[in-house]
């Protein structure tokens, strides 16, 4: 027992929470050195791969691709030296045994048996009546409950199927008695007939079919099934309640598939309906196909909406003159050619110089303890648009740095960010962000804050404008930005110097070289 050790999810962040499962790099049975990768986990920020902790043997693999677990969930189990199966499994039942059951295959899926000893004998004793059962005898016209398994069901202390709720409460069989084979031993209906053949029960016998007769419909409230928000209104628009339906969706939602399969049971009671009241036309649904949120979008989804929700935004617009940076720009990248400096490169320090000569909105806010962190150094979060949502590497003391180094560090964060390898440290904290969409030929555009921080500058197109200068008409190249803050931290005048002093060092860049 001594030579086993859990591989498990990783605490790759102070707030990362879970990972997912992207795909195993080794087989089951193969032999790994010390900070091997193992497999790819993905997070709400990352994708990164997890190395061995040491030597050893890839024993047993518990969770399979796509699966999300939270972090230390168990992922497989290693091995150093020969262990017996009877190892393994004692050393993944002390871990609870849960993602055990996870990596099940559930009993409608067409994969490789389980190795289980308790289900064994229940199958055979199934097996053994299945012939008296549907014998149409007079005695085996009703269920018989062995008293063992006698008794009322604590709901809300096992995790069982609707069906198997219902057959509990109208049989008194105490659910907690019965050993669930779903996911997560979730108890189905057939565990239950399984449970009360195994101990000495029997079965009523199937009764013939007849033309009247129709399933027994549940009249229970559904409202907090888990169920998409399209098999909700089909089941709505059909007369179906979601008890009936068997779920088979991810993370044992009820699917479209679902309702349709219930629809189709009660059928003919459907029918004898539509029949005495005049059935509405169907509204022809669209051909659409559901994607999961990625833990990345789920984390957006989750921040910026806590964001909009408890941070009372304002926004701030101004018009800046490039023509004096992009001849700065011109003339470092002519004298380093090893340097190729972007206007956003130099906005990133103008920024970070504004914030240091306000340093009232170099702040972040602390929802917890009602308070004002404000930071002595520029650490300037900037967005990168990624395949799958967005990420915000950081610039760490921006103020600090030359021109060149600040343009050096973005493209290394940049093709890291992309590349999905960022380190926690290099995108989490921050205490402004920037956020550029002039190269998709934005000219305006309001950005949502990244809490904790107060404040993020988004960066339109830079173009060619017509304006007024010294009472005459000429053109200028010109971007307008917007400055969205937390009215909680930052006033609107305090928004709106900050502004100013951007404007002023954008307009004249030798003020940040000095």
């Amino acid at each position: 027992m001594s030579s086993l050790f859990a591989i498990e999810v990783p605490k790759w962040g102070l707030s990362m929470e879970e990972g997912t499962l992207s795909r195993w790099l080794i087989q089951e049975g193969d032999s790994f050195k010390a900070h091997q990768e193992l497999c790819e986990i993905e997070t709400s920020k990352i994708a990164n791969a997890l190395e061995a902790p040491s030597d050893g043997v890839l024993c047993r693999i518990i969770a399979q691709p796509g699966v999300t677990l939270p972090v230390g969930g168990l992922l497989g189990v290693g091995a150093q030296g020969e262990v017996s199966a009877a190892d393994i499994e004692a050393f993944i039942a002390s871990r609870g045994g849960a993602p055990s059951a996870a990596a099940t295959p559930a009993p409608s899926t067409a994969a490789a048996p389980v190795k289980a000893s308790a289900p064994e004998p229940q199958a055979k004793a199934s097996q053994a009546v299945a012939a008296p059962v549907a014998t149409p005898a007079p005695q085996s016209t009703a269920t018989q409950i062995p008293a063992t398994l006698q008794g009322q069901t604590d709901e809300t202390q096992v995790q069982a199927t609707p069906h198997a709720l219902r057959m509990a409460r109208e049989l008194g069989i105490d659910l907690a008695k019965v050993t669930g084979q779903g996911r997560n031993g979730r108890i189905s209906q057939k565990d239950v007939e399984q449970a009360i053949v195994a101990q000495g029960g029997r079965l009523a016998a199937p009764q013939l079919a007849t033309p009247n007769r129709q399933p027994l419909r549940s009249t229970e409230d559904d409202s907090r099934l888990e169920a998409t928000p399209l098999a909700r209104r089909l089941a709505k628009q059909w007369g179906i309640n979601l008890h009936d339906c068997r779920a088979t969706g991810a993370r044992g939602r009820i699917c479209q598939a679902d309702v349709e399969a219930a629809q189709r049971t009660y059928q003919p009671a459907t029918s004898t309906v539509a029949a005495a009241t005049a059935q509405p036309t169907a509204i022809p649904q669209a051909d659409f196909e559901v994607q999961p949120l990625s833990g990345m979008r789920r984390a957006i989804a989750q921040r910026l909406q806590e964001s909009k929700r408890n941070a009372p935004h304002y926004r701030l617009s101004l018009d800046l003159d490039l023509e004096n940076l992009m001849a700065l720009r011109q003339e470092i990248n002519a004298s380093i050619p090893q340097v190729k400096v972007s206007i956003n490169d130099l906005l990133i320090k103008a920024c970070a110089q504004a914030l240091i000569r306000v340093p009232e909105v170099n702040v972040q806010y602390d929802e917890a303890s009602q308070s004002i962190r404000r930071y002595s150094d520029a650490d300037i979060s900037v967005a990168v648009a990624l395949p799958g949502g967005l990420i915000t590497p950081i610039v760490r003391a921006a103020n600090q740095k030359s021109i060149a180094q600040i343009s050096t560090e973005m493209h290394h964060l940049a093709t890291k960010a992309k590349a999905g390898t960022l380190k926690p440290e290099e995108f989490q904290g921050g205490t402004f962000s920037i956020s550029n969409l002039g190269m998709l030929g934005i000219r305006q555009f309001d950005a949502i804050i990244n809490p904790p921080q107060a404040a993020i500058l988004a960066i339109g197109s830079s173009e060619q404008r017509v304006v007024a200068l010294d009472g005459q008409m000429v053109i200028r190249q010109q971007v307008t930005v917007s400055l969205s803050c937390d009215h909680r931290v930052i006033d609107g005048a305090l928004g709106a110097t900050f502004l100013r002093e951007l404007k002023r060092l954008v307009q004249t860049p030798v003020l940040m070289l000095v």
